[in-house]
């Protein structure tokens, strides 16, 4: 009975080679029409904060520019960032309640609070949009709304839970689903070098 030695046809790939299948994308795991609708809750999220941003920037009258007693809607005024308008002050002195009451208070209208928060707005907005960045614009999302949740406890509708809660979930949850990459630059921004040396970047 001979005896052979080496690798057999049951070895994988002995003899043809062997080629290393790169890990699936969380995106390439789910159906087109899922895709797509992460894509689309991705996009109108983005939009949500591109919004406040160029309301409170311009005051626009939907939000900023608003009479508080009824009367005409004064757009492109006083209000507007730009004419010196102060996006926080009115939300963090007027609106603040419980235990992070004082905080908010001591930093309502702060110059440095009101940039911080008007970049914020435009940058997370932007990678939400676009699809770009989606880790840095998820985790700077996620942020705010939580802060923003924080102003006013417990919320009105719910001991605990309000759409500031259901918001940091849903941004965190569209980075790690890959929404960027679907109607989105994601691939394009993922294949930067800057952005395949920083993976925090994508």
């Amino acid at each position: 009975m001979a005896v052979t030695h080496g690798p057999t046809s049951s070895t994988p790939a002995a003899s043809h080679g062997s080629s290393i299948t790169p890990a699936a994308r969380p995106e390439d795991l789910l159906p087109s029409v899922t895709r797509r609708v992460l894509a689309a809750l991705r996009i109108a999220f983005g939009l949500t904060f591109l919004w406040a941003f160029l309301d409170k920037t311009f005051a626009l009258g939907f939000s900023t520019g608003v009479s508080a007693t009824g009367g005409a809607t004064d757009r492109f005024g006083p209000a507007a960032w730009i004419h010196g308008g102060n996006p926080t002050q009115g939300f963090l002195a007027f609106g603040a309640k419980g235990p992070f009451e004082g905080f908010y208070h001591s930093i309502a209208g702060a110059t440095w609070v009101n940039w911080l928060f008007m970049l914020g707005l435009l940058g997370i907005g932007l990678a939400l949009t676009f699809g770009v960045a989606m880790r840095f614009g998820a985790a700077a999302g996620a942020v705010m709304y939580l802060m923003m949740w924080t102003v006013a406890l417990p919320p009105d509708t719910n001991p605990v839970i309000d759409d500031h809660i259901l918001g940091a979930l849903t941004v965190v949850a569209l980075a790690l689903l890959g929404a960027g990459n679907t109607w989105g630059l994601g691939r394009w921004w993922s294949r930067i070098d800057a952005v395949e040396r920083h993976p925090v970047l994508r």
